[in-house]
């Protein structure tokens, strides 16, 4: 997709898109770590314990990263957030984990979605946001990490090939869901999109790479997407 995102944010429409994405961003960052770090007491053994803590450390990073860049706009992060907590919230709601490992694959699955979602859409966005979001969106070794469990699993219990496959077809729907409607209900980032030149087929495409991506990342897992 070929774009021509501004590079300056006197434009009052891109400078609200940009906060808008940001604050998406720096609260599924927030919610990331909270859901890492809880999770973690739920590790079987301490290895893996100190593992998710330290996955959830650099969420909160990342999180830090996103923060700083709305602090250097002048946005009360705080404020760049708020619009977002009750669709987190919602999704977390429908997406509740049954068992630690499905906790571990809605990190790489849903999230992977999300972050796949918000790397396209930095595309539409001048470079220093683009930069700040590449570190923020940064895997730094997780998923690598869920892979060796999820497959471990696997192997100890057959039967949770199907379970889990089912449960990432779910993630994936609600994801994307979750996705579109943000983008729907938040007219800034509606106007980013197509602002940047996107028509209704590169938008199409673009949900395309999502699910492929998902598929990808499915096969990884040992799954079935």
């Amino acid at each position: 997709m070929e774009t021509n995102p501004p590079e300056g944010l006197d434009d009052p429409a891109y400078r609200a898109a940009v906060v808008d994405l940001l604050g998406v961003l720096a609260y599924g960052e927030l919610t990331a770590c909270i859901r890492m770090a809880t999770d973690s007491d739920l590790a079987p053994s301490l290895r893996i314990k100190a593992q998710m803590a330290g996955f959830a450390s650099t969420e909160y990073r990342q999180y830090e990263l996103l923060v700083a860049r709305l602090d250097d706009l002048g946005v009360d992060a705080e404020v760049a957030m708020q619009p977002f907590v009750a669709p987190f919230s919602a999704f977390h709601d429908r997406t509740k984990p049954k068992s630690w490992v499905e906790g571990l694959v809605k990190a790489y699955v849903g999230d992977g979605i999300a972050k796949d979602f918000y790397r396209e859409m930095g595309s539409f966005v001048d470079q220093r946001t683009r930069d700040v979001m590449d570190h923020a969106l940064d895997d730094a070794g997780t998923g690598e990490f869920i892979v060796g469990v999820v497959r471990d699993t696997l192997k100890t219990d057959p039967t949770a090939k199907g379970r889990l496959s089912l449960w990432g077809r779910r993630l994936l729907g609600e994801a994307l869901s979750q996705g579109q409607s943000v983008a729907v209900e938040r007219d800034a980032l509606t106007g980013l999109l197509v602002g940047g030149g996107a028509d209704l087929t590169e938008i199409g495409q673009m949900f395309t790479r999502l699910t492929d991506r998902h598929s990808e990342r499915m096969a990884r897992l040992g799954l079935t997407a």
